[in-house]
Formats: structure tokens, sequence, C-alpha cells
């Protein structure tokens, strides 16, 4: 009997720079659906300064925390709960490097390799582990509960019982499975 891993959950966040070009936008959000990435859930959110600081604190004192809350604040940005087989992985590889201007050289296929323009406005985010992403989600989808998702919704993704929505930018369950 083949063993099915247990699928990961993450946090991407698409950023002003990307959000604001809606052609660029479409293409990032193909390229996740086609490399198999779900989206458990998605809104688009518009964070005031005080929120970006808040989501960046690790940053606080260094000397690009300013220009980044600045710019995570400057429009709205779409955040997504990805799931996947090691999406955090999967993610973070369809990124590429954040520093774009090396990134551009070295991954220039990868997302920011691609529409990224500085360090700053690299186009996303993507948490870089599991204790990571469940502060991350936590942040932007207080709501979400990550026990309860594994205990009913896991085994749907799992199976590739859902369907994608367009409208809400999020997989749903198939709830009929017999047509």
């Amino acid at each position: 009997m083949s063993h099915i891993r247990q699928l990961q959950l993450t946090l991407a966040i698409l950023k002003p720079d990307i959000v604001a070009q809606p052609r660029v936008l479409k293409s990032v959000w193909t390229r996740m659906l086609e490399n198999g990435l779900y989206f458990v859930l998605s809104k688009q959110v518009q964070l005031s300064a005080v929120q970006a600081e808040q989501f960046y604190a690790e940053h606080r004192g260094k000397f690009f925390q300013d220009r980044l809350v600045y710019f995570m604040s400057s429009g709205p940005v779409w955040c997504h709960i990805l799931c996947g087989d090691n999406v955090i992985g999967r993610w973070r590889r369809m990124l590429g490097p954040t520093k774009v201007l090396k990134t551009v050289f070295d991954d220039p296929d990868s997302i920011r390799g691609s529409y990224g323009l500085t360090d700053t406005r690299n186009c996303a985010h993507g948490s870089d582990a599991d204790d990571t992403a469940r502060r991350e989600v936590g942040f932007f989808f207080p709501e979400f509960n990550f026990e309860e998702w594994y205990e009913k919704q896991h085994h749907l993704f799992q199976n590739d019982l859902v369907d994608f929505d367009p409208d809400k930018m999020q997989h749903t369950a198939i709830l009929d499975t017999t047509s």
C-alpha cells in the first residue's frame, strides 16, 4: 500500500507591484495553477502602514524596513493560503531568490526574475518554514484553523476532489463525487 504524504500549507502574498498590473497578476496566477498549487483561501487586502510594520516586525531596525512598510501599504496585495506537496519549497523555487538584480541573471524564468524590480519590489512573498507559515497565515486569515482544515479538507485536496473557482481565486470541494 502506498503512503500518501500530508500536504503542506503556506502563505503567498502577491505584492502591490504585481497587483497593479492585471496582465502580470493573471500570468503569475496561471503559473501557480500550472505548477499544481492549490488555492485554499484567497483575499485581496489593503494593508495600513501599521499592519505592514506588524507583519514585517522581524525586520524592525533594518535599513530597508521603512521602505518595505511603505511599499507594502502603497496598494492592495493578494494573499493566498496555498496547499500542495512540499508547497513551501515549490512556491519559493517558483519565486526565485529575493535579491532581484541577482535573480534576473541567475534565475530569469522565476517570478522575481521575470517581474521583479528591486529587492523591495520583488513581486511576492512566501513563508520559509511550517511555523512561519502558521504565523503568517494567522496574520492574514485569523479565521483559518489548521487543525480543522487537516481534519475536514485535507483529504479532498490530497485526492484532487476540488475545482478551481476563478471568481474567488480558490479551490473548493467537489461535494457530489458521484457525477
